[in-house]
């Protein structure tokens, strides 16, 4: 009975949080090793591994593709069916799996070599995206009469000083060396250490495991009731319920936003600002490193304050004027490119922590997993899409992929604002009031 009363008090659900951001964090800086060197894949010749920019594009595409065609929505079923628990440790298996496959790919060199890093990458991807699931279900679940907020932005900021320490070791780890020839070691070396964290974080999951078994366990027998069960028909209620339609397009604007804008900043912020790569690059990394910063100081202030919907209004408008200067501003003037990416790093801190600790206000928790991935399927659809589009966009002028972004940001403020209607015509949600209240 102690060891329950343990499990239900606040010291064990910061210790449950502990072990959930392991794993993701270790999944950001995967995902991310080579996005600061990957000048390694300009020319095949570059590597022994033999990879050219088209290949390392095929790779890193490799995340998306069981997350896109249906896999991301049937796998948040089974968590929901079978429970954070068993689902989750398939799938954060499934991640370390996938990325060992990558490690083993880039270390042998071999002619498909490629091939077997892209389906690693499918692996990995879906793995991580199930995981990231599942740790969000499970700290709403420990979290239901604590501070949500906090917690999930203490979350965000720690997976994302994943892409931050991605971003500074593997150049460290691999060396820029002018007409040199990276061995397949070499080039491996941030896998290598990405593999380290992901065992780290396998332990610390297997941790979670049990504490969150023995709390259930312990529940039990106090005799709370059960969770109700899952069914296939509740799905229908959730895709036919308008307040999720209205975070999952809020979700895919807003990120589309700011994600799709970041995989072309360099060739947004160099031409406009007339920076060295160097400085551009620089530039960029204030998104990543100010999400450390804010996201958990808003979590705190969406959880102690309430008015979610106003904040997610506030971030989204935050984002619209920082595409707004990078359109329009005088050209030449760095400055801008700063305050820009000061308004964006805010918006990118803001939406989420009072985004993500909505959706267990507005649906059930024996549906929670579906609905997350739910909208993180339509998040990956317009990801990919709003990439594409970029891409092709971005030949005619950087002023025409810009006004695609004031567009997306144009979009999620009239969201916003109409989800902050449905929370006001919708008081017994709480969707504005502060946690626990």
């Amino acid at each position: 009975m102690a060891a329950f009363k343990f499990l239900k008090g606040r010291s064990a659900c910061w210790i449950a949080l502990a072990c959930l951001v392991v794993p993701m964090f270790a999944s950001y800086y995967f995902d991310d090793m080579f996005s600061s060197i990957s000048y390694l894949f300009e020319d095949s010749s570059l590597t022994q591994l033999g990879w050219d920019a088209a290949g390392y594009g095929k790779y890193a595409g490799g995340y998306s593709v069981l997350c896109v065609f249906g896999g991301l929505v049937v796998c948040g079923m089974l968590l929901d069916k079978w429970g954070v628990r068993i689902t989750g440790s398939i799938f954060v298996g499934m991640m370390a799996g996938g990325a060992g496959l990558v490690l083993y790919a880039l270390k042998s060199g071999s002619a498909s070599s490629l091939n077997l890093a892209f389906v690693g990458c499918m692996l990995f991807g879906l793995g991580s995206e199930i995981a990231g699931t599942a740790v969000t279900r499970s700290i709403a679940k420990w979290f239901r009469h604590g501070p949500m907020a906090l917690a999930m932005g203490l979350q965000l900021a720690i997976a994302r000083l994943g892409t931050a320490l991605a971003m500074v070791l593997s150049p460290i780890l691999v060396a820029q060396q002018s007409g040199h020839v990276y061995s397949l070691d070499e080039t491996a070396r941030p896998a290598v250490f990405g593999m380290g964290l992901m065992a780290v974080g396998l332990i610390l999951w297997a941790v979670f495991v049990a504490i969150d078994a023995a709390r259930d366990k312990g529940e039990a027998e106090a005799g709370k009731e059960a969770e109700e069960p899952f069914r296939l028909a509740d799905v229908g209620k959730v895709l036919t319920d308008g307040k999720f339609w209205m975070l999952g397009l809020l979700c895919v604007l807003f990120y589309s936003s700011i994600i799709a804008f970041k995989k072309f900043a360099g060739a947004i912020l160099i031409p406009r600002f007339g920076l060295p790569a160097e400085a551009a690059g620089w530039m960029i990394s204030m998104l990543p490193f100010a999400t450390v910063i804010f996201a958990p100081l808003f979590g705190i202030l969406v959880d102690r304050k309430g008015k979610g919907t106003k904040w997610m209004i506030l971030g989204s408008v935050l984002a619209l004027i920082a595409h707004l200067l990078l359109a329009f501003a005088p050209a030449g003037v760095p400055f801008y490119g700063y305050l820009s990416m000061v308004f964006l790093g805010f918006g990118y801190s803001l939406v989420p922590a009072a985004l993500w600790p909505s959706v267990p206000k507005i649906v059930p928790d024996k549906v929670l997993g579906t609905t997350f991935a739910l909208i993180y399927w339509v998040q990956n659809l317009g990801l990919m899409t709003f990439k594409m589009l970029a891409g092709n966009i971005i030949g005619k002028g950087v002023l025409y992929v810009e006004l695609m972004f004031v567009g997306l940001c144009v979009a999620a403020v009239g969201i916003a604002l109409l989800f902050s209607r449905t929370a006001s015509r919708n008081p017994r949600l709480g969707l504005d009031a502060p946690f626990g209240k």
